[in-house]
């Protein structure tokens, strides 16, 4: 347990502080709104593009990790589309349910890559490149989908759907990066250094900025769309993504990465989406900050779990 805290500590000060700045010296809206698209549109790319092109994916149980993961979100994002009807009773209408839906099947990806890193270097490092692959174009189709239905004033047609998940600079980000590794195109050491720095200044603005954006309001009573979200995201979503990794046979590094994937609250970058979607931004804001708070204390239990539960050498 200690191990797993000294590796998440320094990702949630990061949060910290970028809280702390946001009422403090950097307190302008426009400033981190500018930091957020930077990070969205070129410095995360980048980071997933120069991770994937460095993974040695042959030495990860790609089908194990990316299966596990894969199937834990499409499990998650069926079971939301399940209790739709059972939320519309409760109270919750169509844009409050597009917040329940990102914040339950969405993850923090700065959070995942500085933990897996942390814990294991370049093979944590290479397996958070495998869980990238599975999960990221496979939520961002079923939020832009989900919001599009439920929330958009008006209805939004197939083609402007496909176009709104075309232009995701993440899923493109993935796709580059896992042609220049299966294709071992090489890259001059020009493009190595560059991205390097990128990627580097990815982690900690993306965290900073994930910490800006955290809203103390209302969180000592949360809503019931709120509490039930982070049911499913910081409970259920660990317990349904091991399992599938048991299933598959994993055990070591590839367990606790897929612990450490499936654990990580929900991403920032769902707020933005929610905002331009028409989606309960307000709701997803305090959806984020209570995960992000309480994941200081559920990651380290499961991940902890996962390490000693079901300890092995293999990755």
């Amino acid at each position: 347990m200690a191990v797993v805290i000294a590796a998440l500590l320094p990702t949630f000060l990061l949060i910290t502080l970028g809280f702390i700045l946001k009422r403090t010296l950097l307190k302008p809206e426009a400033q981190w709104q500018g930091l957020e698209r930077l990070t969205y549109y070129v410095l995360f790319p980048v980071l997933l593009i120069q991770t994937l092109v460095k993974a040695d994916l042959t030495k990860v149980p790609i089908g194990g990790v990316g299966g596990a993961l894969f199937l834990a979100a499409l499990a998650m994002s069926l079971l939301c589309l399940a209790l739709r009807p059972l939320l519309a009773r409760s109270g919750v209408d169509g844009p409050a349910f597009t917040s329940v839906f990102q914040g339950a099947t969405r993850w923090q990806t700065y959070v995942a890559l500085a933990v897996s890193g942390s814990l294991y270097g370049d093979v944590g490092l290479a397996l958070a490149s495998v869980a990238m692959v599975a999960i990221i174009p496979l939520v961002n189709v079923f939020s832009v989908s989900v919001l599009a239905h439920y929330a958009a004033p008006q209805k939004q047609s197939a083609r402007a759907i496909v176009m709104t998940v075309v232009k995701n600079p993440l899923i493109w980000a993935c796709v580059i990066g896992l042609l220049l590794n299966v294709s071992h195109l090489p890259l001059p050491k020009l493009w190595h250094d560059v991205a390097d720095a990128l990627g580097r200044s990815s982690l900690a603005i993306g965290l900073l900025v994930t910490g800006a954006g955290l809203h103390l309001e209302g969180m000592f009573r949360p809503s019931l769309a709120a509490s039930i979200t982070v049911f499913l995201k910081l409970i259920a979503m660990p317990a349904l993504a091991v399992s599938f990794a048991l299933a598959f046979g994993l055990s070591g590094a590839s367990l606790v990465i897929v612990a450490v994937a499936s654990a990580v609250p929900t991403s920032s970058s769902a707020y933005v989406l929610a905002r331009q979607m028409g989606g309960d931004a307000p709701l997803l804001a305090q959806i984020i900050t209570l995960q992000t708070i309480l994941a200081a204390i559920t990651m380290p239990v499961v991940i902890a779990l996962a390490a000693s539960g079901f300890s092995g050498t293999a990755p």
